[in-house]
């Protein structure tokens, strides 16, 4: 049930975003927003005393309601280079008074859980806000089956680890893929298998002779946004993949790592698929709010939950009980929907920004391009042009490219595959990095022919 301060929070809240009232203004008195939007006196005070804890407004005793100035915070750049290498979430957006309101908030409404255990899953409260955004992304599942962990990574390392219902040992991993993952297997010498991920997606007879011939005790996959690739697969790809792991009972571990940028309504996580509890579902929020959260959330299948709630409680008994407090309120005040819309928006903006620069500066067809809808992409160079050397070129001129070294682990990166990730680099940066890349690789390309 929706109130009518909050509907009238929300009317004010967009007349603010449309800059209706300049930052550091006064806004008009109660009685004159009373009139204009025909609500009672409590109502508007209701709705003004919710916009003061959002911050966005304050109050200047005997005088009236303010627009809050945003504080920006200072960039220093010192070298003034461009990352198209990080995936971290460009903390320039974050709203910091938001968060410390929903910290101390948090405080004050959960003071005796803070001082106790709680429990394997979570957080009661933020069970069940999990519960109702996982619906509204067809993951419809019961808050016994929810846990909250220490972001995604700590799933992943208790899956590894515990033993599964199938009795199998062997993990297979896309590749290129994850590489904290990679580095789990690595370090703690789990038996792995991989097969190749490329732009066309992954062989699938080859994927069934996998799960046919070795014992795939489960297959860890990113079947949106892939990492680095930024490439998705498609309705009948993300089907045929969940009637396989049924067929020859491997689990499938969906790492749905960048679902809150999705803007196609109709794509669909390989959960919604699954009729046999064989999809283990991964959500991190590394990726919108900020990584020292460490707050995701998996969907773990019935015949797992004894032994997965076991596994965690060893790991760290609960998961911070003030870091979930906090979020449970940051998204119960719709704070994180109003977050992510913007960030969502801002990204959107940025891989077109992307896609139409490459496209415009590469004039003379050195480029495969590969379109996606997230923040990274994928480029195929010429043969003339090894990545390696277009590395440090780049880097000479404060251009950052990511190194896939870590993202393989049984080969070597393709000498022509080039990934781009423009979650820190402003708009106004993109054409700028993408002039100079272009540029680079002609300059080699020619170079190399001549």
């Amino acid at each position: 049930m929706i109130y009518k301060y909050q509907q009238l929070a929300e009317a004010l809240r967009q007349a603010l975003q449309a800059n209706k009232w300049p930052v550091g203004t006064k806004i008009p008195s109660i009685r004159s927003l009373s009139e204009t939007y025909k609500q009672h006196r409590g109502t508007v005070i209701q709705a003004l005393q919710q916009l003061e804890k959002e911050h966005l407004l304050y109050v200047v005793p005997r005088s009236g309601y303010y627009v809050v100035k945003k504080e920006q915070l200072p960039i220093t750049m010192t070298n003034p280079a461009i990352h198209f290498e990080s995936g971290g979430p460009d903390w320039h957006y974050f709203p910091y008074k938001d968060f410390q309101h929903c910290l101390n908030q948090a405080i004050t409404t959960y003071q005796e859980a803070l001082f106790m255990y709680g429990t394997p899953n979570g957080l009661p409260d933020l069970l069940r806000m999990a519960q109702k955004q996982l619906a509204t992304q067809q993951v419809f599942t019961k808050t016994a089956n929810i846990f909250v962990t220490s972001g995604v990574q700590q799933a992943l390392d208790i899956l590894c680890q515990m033993p599964f219902p199938n009795n199998k040992k062997t993990i297979l991993i896309e590749e290129p893929g994850y590489h904290a993952m990679i580095q789990l297997l690595k370090l703690k010498h789990i038996p792995f298998k991989t097969i190749a991920r490329t732009t066309a997606g992954i062989d699938f007879n080859a994927l069934e002779k996998l799960f046919k011939t070795n014992d795939i005790k489960f297959f860890y996959t990113m079947p949106r946004f892939h990492n680095p690739l930024g490439t998705s697969y498609n309705t009948a790809e993300k089907q045929r993949l969940v009637a396989l792991a049924i067929k020859y009972n491997v689990y499938l571990v969906e790492d749905d790592y960048l679902q809150a940028f999705e803007t196609d309504a109709k794509a669909d996580p390989l959960y919604s698929y699954d009729l046999a509890d064989h999809v283990i579902y991964l959500k991190s929020f590394s990726k919108i709010i900020f990584p020292g959260l460490r707050i995701g959330w998996c969907v773990i299948p019935e015949l797992l939950i004894t032994t997965f709630k076991a596994y965690k409680a060893l790991a760290d008994i609960d998961s911070s009980m003030l870091s979930q407090a906090a979020f449970a309120i940051y998204i119960q005040n719709g704070m994180y929907a109003r977050h992510q819309k913007q960030l969502q928006a801002i990204y959107i903006r940025r891989s077109k920004v992307l896609i139409a620069a490459l496209k415009e500066k590469d004039t003379e067809g050195h480029l495969q391009i590969f379109e996606t809808k997230a923040m990274k992409t994928h480029l195929l160079l010429p043969d003339e042009v090894p990545v390696n050397y277009l590395y440090k070129k780049l880097l000479q001129q404060n251009i950052y490219l990511m190194n896939l070294e870590n993202n393989y682990i049984t080969t070597s990166p393709p000498r022509n595959l080039l990934c781009l990730d423009v979650t820190n680099v402003a708009e106004t940066e993109i054409e700028k990095g993408i002039t100079i890349l272009t540029q680079t690789v002609n300059a080699l390309f020619n170079e190399r022919k001549h």
